[in-house]
């Protein structure tokens, strides 16, 4: 992922913004689907295997899942190659919505944006790290939280005085995490047990609970849809996006099997759903303690990256946010010596604090994340699947260099299987879904005051 911001705050109004040369369509297939696949497999699949597993049926019933949140997200990928061929912007999602919807829509997707998802997903990195960094240093029974705490505060702290991490190093860091997910294949695969792993049993019997089965595998999942933000610099949009999106998906999904049936091989499926690391546990079955460390550490970094990039690019988007939104504009402070939005990083950090106090008072912080971002994640992928549709029939003179494959069906597909993956984040998850849901009803409150707007033009 690259870091690449400017060192000065983007007033489009500028006449500095104003001469600067139109965005050049530069990146190839095999460019998005580097970007792809390193946004993708993120330190998720190092934790969300054993709630998987937790709540699956069956060894077969787990792997299935994994194929089954493949084929969404294609579908979805596929959905998002059409709207972004056709509308290349920067905005991504909030372009499609505003051209949809109206300006009300898109000021509650930035809202989300601002409150919900990129917070809830700074948390549960945090979580990540703490989880790992539990299992090099443990700090008593509030370990994993006091991690995540701490590493938001530095973070926050390094991003404000503007010592953001260079490409190299991210470019580096994001090595290490492929890295350790191609150990844990080549161990866990390799490895042949003697014995049935000595595991305290978890809840894996009976019927698999698919809600909450692929509501943690879609969490693995996430990522794909930032390919739409780039798709302004996509060299033929219309054959390299359909094609980046398809191809990396597929190969992501090959990975996931692969590293959940070396998860499986070591520790069996109730073993993975009674671990909170499930990487260490299966290594140090595997290769003994110095296995769980090594693992645990490049985890650790990967997770600490994941979240220092989530800290940055998020505090930009609320930074432009306050720039659009007068009530809001408090946020749009930019700090003359050390170049970086001040008041969006300090106020982006409270709520990912607050975040991580929940899931302390719950006793489960990562899945409590999951359940406080997946309701509203999935609600604006419906908009999403949506918003197609009337695009459809509202600009049906512009050209669309991609149109999705079997059109109704697919759209239709990725509406309804998103649609019941809200549902069952409501159904099935606890209080973090309930905090999500009543932050984002504070937002659709504000929202009311908005005034309504036209929708943009089309580029």
């Amino acid at each position: 992922m690259s870091n690449a911001f400017p060192a000065s705050p983007p007033h489009a109004s500028t006449p500095d913004a104003a001469a600067k040369p139109a965005t050049r369509p530069l990146l190839g297939t095999l460019d998005i689907m580097a970007l792809v696949v390193g946004i993708v497999i993120g330190a998720g699949i190092f934790s969300a295997p054993s709630l998987v597993a937790m709540h699956a049926g069956s060894p077969a019933a787990m792997m299935m899942a994994w194929i089954v949140g493949g084929m969404i997200s294609v579908a979805g990928a596929l959905c998002y190659a059409e709207l972004a061929s056709t509308y290349p912007h920067a905005g991504g999602d909030y372009h499609y919505l505003r051209r949809a919807f109206g300006a009300r829509l898109s000021f509650l997707f930035a809202w989300a944006r601002l409150t919900v998802i990129p917070t809830g997903s700074i948390a549960l990195l945090g979580y990540i790290f703490g989880d790992y960094a539990s299992q090099i240093f443990h700090l008593g029974p509030a370990s994993p939280a006091i991690y995540a705490a701490a590493i938001i505060v530095v973070l926050t702290l390094v991003n404000v005085a503007g010592l953001s991490t260079g490409k190299w190093t991210q470019n580096l860091l994001t090595a290490l995490e492929v890295g350790g997910v191609v150990l844990i294949i080549a161990v866990g695969l390799t490895f042949a047990p003697d014995v049935a792993p000595a595991v305290p049993a978890a809840p894996a019997s009976g019927a698999a609970n698919w809600g909450l089965v692929l509501i943690f595998v879609m969490l693995t999942y996430g990522g794909w849809n930032e390919a739409a933000y780039i798709s302004a610099e996509a060299s033929g949009p219309g054959r390299t996006l359909p094609r980046a999106l398809f191809w990396s998906l597929a190969l992501i999904t090959v990975l996931y099997l692969l590293v959940n049936l070396a998860y499986l091989n070591v520790l069996g499926q109730d073993g993975m759903g009674a671990s909170s690391a499930v990487a260490a546990d299966m290594m140090r079955r595997a290769l003994g303690e110095p296995g769980a460390q090594l693992i645990a550490i490049l985890i650790a970094i990967s997770a600490l990256t994941s979240a220092n990039a989530t800290v940055l690019t998020a505090a930009r988007t609320t930074y432009a946010f306050g720039q659009d939104t007068p009530a809001f504009s408090m946020l749009a402070k930019w700090h003359p010596q050390w170049n970086t939005p001040v008041n969006a990083l300090w106020v982006q950090a409270a709520i990912s604090l607050a975040l991580v106090a929940l899931g302390a008072f719950t006793r489960s912080g990562f899945a409590t994340m999951v359940e406080y971002t997946a309701p509203v994640f999935w609600l604006f992928f419906v908009l999403s699947g949506v918003a197609l549709f009337v695009l459809r029939r509202k600009d049906p003179g512009v050209h669309r260099p991609f149109r999705v494959p079997l059109y109704p069906l697919t759209p239709l597909l990725f509406i309804a299987t998103s649609g019941y993956l809200f549902y069952a984040s409501l159904r099935h998850t606890g209080v973090g879904a309930l905090v999500g849901v009543a932050v984002l009803g504070v937002g659709a409150l504000l929202m009311l005051a908005q005034p309504r707007s036209g929708t943009p033009p089309a580029s």
